[in-house]
């Protein structure tokens, strides 16, 4: 354990909380355990398990949410977008904020705000209400992603370090992986507000562990100044670039709405980007994008989340709506995919040693292409074969784990050794951008096929059979596919590390 965070802490009272934001110490119990880093390595697995879990499980229930509130494929996406949309624009304001005030009182909130807005997504009586209380629920993740890692790396030592984050990672693959199956079994057996509910009693066990266990922020930098300009900037700008994404198909491509968003995204970026350059203390240190490796590598990493989460919205839609399979079924089949990159990611590391890094990137996403294409085949069959289907799923999810860790990894290494934790941090933003930008480019492109296959612009689901879903989700996995091959390409020009 490191010097961090233990040590006599001075009596805490409510009172502190109240009027200074003072944060409480931990039991002083748990801090004499040989065990306690471990504890807090667990406090931190809680949100790790709990965000990904959320990420994947609300994929499955997207289908089922479009039939219960009788809605547009582009309004029932928003539903995962808007969640997506509050970690992005929130997860930068967080992360400089933390920094000023400290980490563990902004991480026990979080959990808090994240709880509670899952609690109030079951109860929602209309799919409005639904999308902001999702939002609201981003708002909470952004707070747990920005803590989560540092307090992992900032309570234990360089001895437990390397095993304390493989932990963390192990509960991140496990809530990813279980996701799809826990969201079948909710949704066959007691319905689709437990998809929400699910998330509850985890985050009041995490509420109560992290007040008693987490240690106090050390070197909390109050003289820091906080960019309140970019934050200004960036949540709008996010929101409008993907209204325009997600809405293109149902508004058209030259409509006065979608250029207006177009407009507005592009004008709103570059002042964020203005903003950033000439910020004393930016949210985002833009510095990194100026080196090509850098810049290459992250795009690559936007892109290979685009195609996971691009797949599962496609293959949700398809196996429930396409194949009319039921929840629990559709759930082991969409489990498929990130059980096969889970079994193969841990081997990337030493096959990235021999193959080099970007050979085997280029290797993985080769292999994704050729999943697609195989997907796409079967899709179009007038009887599909599934189990090669499934064999195309793990495919697909085994390209993927030869990719993102060495890719990743290499990423982060092409930054100078003193940026290396901005480049972290930028990396994750650009993760989750990349997951926005899969399921947005997903919904329209399915929406788009949807209406060709129908032949009329009808756009309720309602309104579609079950041959047209499958017609449709070709057209989507053709655009993955496209991914794949661009992700290949920038990892064939990276220039490997000297």
């Amino acid at each position: 354990m490191s010097a961090e965070g233990l040590g006599s802490a001075p009596a805490f009272r409510v009172s502190d909380l109240i009027r200074h934001g003072a944060e409480p110490p931990p039991v002083a119990l748990f801090t004499r355990w040989p065990s306690y880093p471990w504890l807090i390595v667990g406090v931190t697995c809680i949100g790790a398990f709990m965000g990904q879990v959320d990420a994947s499980i609300v994929q499955l229930a997207l289908p089922t949410l479009g039939h219960v509130f009788d809605c547009t494929l582009e309004s029932v996406s928003w539903v995962a977008l808007a969640y997506l949309l509050g970690v992005a624009a929130f997860l930068p304001i967080f992360g400089q904020l933390c920094q000023m005030f400290g980490r563990k009182l902004l991480y026990i909130i979080g959990f808090v705000v994240f709880t509670g807005a899952s609690a109030l997504c079951g109860f929602a009586p209309d799919l409005a209400t639904l999308i902001a209380f999702r939002f609201l629920q981003g708002f909470g993740g952004a707070m747990l992603g920005a803590n989560s890692m540092a307090l992992v790396v900032t309570s234990t030592d360089k001895s437990l370090r390397a095993r304390a984050l493989g932990v963390y990672a192990a509960a991140q693959a496990v809530g990813i992986s279980a996701g799809p199956v826990i969201g079948g079994l909710l949704l066959g057996t007691w319905g689709w507000p437990w998809v929400f509910w699910i998330n509850v009693p985890f985050g009041l066990l995490a509420v109560v562990f992290g007040w008693l266990v987490l240690p106090i922020t050390p070197q909390q930098n109050r003289n820091q100044t906080f960019d309140w300009r970019g934050g200004f900037l960036l949540a709008p700008a996010l929101a409008f670039a993907v209204l325009a994404l997600n809405q293109v198909s149902a508004w058209g491509p030259t409509s006065p709405a979608v250029l207006g968003s177009v407009g507005a995204a592009i004008v709103l970026i570059f002042l964020f980007l203005r903003q950033e350059h000439g910020a004393r203390s930016p949210l985002i240190d833009l510095a990194l994008l100026d080196e090509p490796a850098f810049l290459t590598g992250s795009l690559a990493c936007a892109l290979s989340y685009a195609m996971l989460y691009g797949m599962f919205f496609l293959a949700s839609f398809a196996l429930v709506r396409g194949y009319e399979e039921n929840a629990i079924a559709a759930g082991l089949k969409l489990a498929i995919i990130p059980i096969s990159l889970g079994v193969v990611a841990p081997f990337a590391g030493g096959l990235a040693d021999r193959m080099g890094t970007r050979l085997l990137s280029v290797a993985g996403m080769a292999i994704c292409f050729v999943a697609l294409l195989v997907l796409t085949a079967i899709v179009m069959q007038p009887v599909a074969n599934l189990w090669i289907g499934a064999l195309g799923l793990a495919a697909f999810g085994a390209g993927l784990g030869l990719f993102i860790a060495p890719n990743n990894h290499a990423t982060i290494n092409s930054a100078p050794s003193n940026l290396s934790g901005v480049a972290g941090s930028l990396l994750n933003l650009t993760r989750i951008l990349g997951t926005v930008a899969g399921v947005a480019s997903a919904s329209a492109v399915l929406s788009w096929r949807l209406q060709v296959a129908r032949g009329s612009p009808e756009r309720r689901l309602a309104a579609f059979a079950p041959h047209h879903f499958v017609e449709a989700v070709a057209g989507g996995l053709i655009m993955l596919a496209v991914f794949a091959a661009i992700a290949g390409a920038l990892s064939w020009t990276r220039k490997p590390a000297a």
